[in-house]
């Protein structure tokens, strides 16, 4: 990627100028990551929680049934390719495998394919084939006790692929049609807001840590006495924690309610949000 195409990037990440995208591109010796947190730290981001990758191109495919759901990613270079029929096909087999082997990666690997070859060896010859680099990518296979599971995608390609997917997983002995309604709809509601975890108590500690550091020195930068930064930069990493844990946010068909607030009115004492897992091409 150009120089030119990182500062065109950059500016639809952040809405910052061209001349800061074009600094902050300088400054981080390309890098985009780097060059988002430099904005930031700056006051000139607009960017929100999330820091800027360069997409990869590819799909993601979810197989399985209510009871056990998994959900791979295979990427590929362009979108081009994404859509070729045999790239399709490809992932179909290999998204039913994955399920079998329960994403773990390395057994997935060694399986064999229809055609009697192993799927290590079949990703060598469909890149011969496409001559692209196919990888797979990111898995996760949800599963549990009591619970029934709910999928959602989103940018459908064909099927069971697409650019997004959602699983969530709903413990509780109800099978009523309120219960379904609102596993489709929490599953939606994850895939719009991406939350980074069921409860704030739930957050990565280093994703905290990281989220702290870029508070503080966009707040130091500011001017400010440090006992006002320390105040406010307490404030920000509580908003950040509420913002990021799915319980808290504000629920994407009802905004003036939160999600707790939707699962308490549904009146079914045993329901429990057990689980959930958000996967999105190149993110």
């Amino acid at each position: 990627m150009s120089d030119v195409e990182k500062i065109k990037k950059l500016r639809k990440l952040t809405g910052a100028g061209f001349k800061d995208c074009n600094s902050a591109i300088q400054e981080s010796n390309g890098d985009l990551d780097k060059a988002v947190e430099n904005l930031r730290v700056k006051g000139i981001s607009k960017a929100s929680k999330k820091m800027s990758r360069v997409a990869n191109e590819g799909v993601v495919a979810i197989s399985g049934d209510n009871k056990k759901t998994s959900v791979i990613e295979v990427n590929c270079e362009t979108d081009f390719v994404a859509k070729n029929e045999d790239f399709i096909n490809f992932v179909k087999e290999i998204s039913e495998l994955n399920n079998h082997c329960d994403s773990d990666n390395e057994k997935l690997k060694k399986t064999k394919m229809k055609n009697s070859k192993t799927v290590d060896e079949n990703i060598v010859s469909i890149i011969a084939k496409i001559g692209e680099k196919i990888t797979i990518g990111r898995s996760k296979t949800i599963s549990h006790k009591d619970s029934e599971n709910f999928t959602y995608l989103h940018t459908v390609v064909k099927d069971n692929l697409s650019k997004l997917a959602v699983i969530i997983s709903l413990q509780t002995k109800n099978n009523s049609e309120n219960l379904n309604s609102f596993g489709k709809q929490l599953a939606m509601h994850v895939a719009a807001s991406s939350p980074i975890a069921l409860e704030s108590s739930g957050i990565d500690s280093e994703i905290l840590k990281k989220e702290q550091e870029l508070i503080t020195e966009e707040l130091k930068n500011s001017g400010k006495p440090d006992e006002i930064v320390k105040k406010i930069s307490f404030g920000k990493i509580n908003k950040f924690k509420e913002d990021n844990s799915l319980l808290n946010q504000p629920w994407v068909m009802e905004p003036k309610k939160k999600v707790n607030e939707i699962l308490k009115e549904l009146n079914i004492p045993d329901l429990k949000i057990k689980d959930f897992y958000r996967l999105k091409i190149g993110e």
